[in-house]
């Protein structure tokens, strides 16, 4: 194992502040500055759906797992009553 500085090894390229502010006026000079709300709104809008699509995606998920293991278990009934 390594010994890091760092918590972990992935922190050693988060951006700091200056390059985060250096990121954002590059940010304005590509988009202009008119074009930043809607750009962050787009953004915003598509995080949004995003996780909506997910939660759905996970509900579907736990609702197939739940009717599978009813399914399971109604078969570990019948097989009960026919050994009897």
């Amino acid at each position: 194992m390594y010994a890091f500085p760092f918590p972990a090894p992935f922190l050693a390229w988060t951006p700091s502040f200056p390059e985060l502010a250096i990121l954002l006026v590059v940010v304005i000079f590509l988009f202009g500055a008119k074009r930043l709300p809607e750009l962050s709104r787009s953004v915003g809008k598509s995080i949004s759906e995003f996780k909506k699509g997910k939660e759905e995606a996970e509900r579907e998920l736990e609702a197939g797992r739940t009717a599978a293991e009813s399914e399971k278990a109604k078969e570990k009934e019948k097989e009960g009553v026919k050994s009897k």
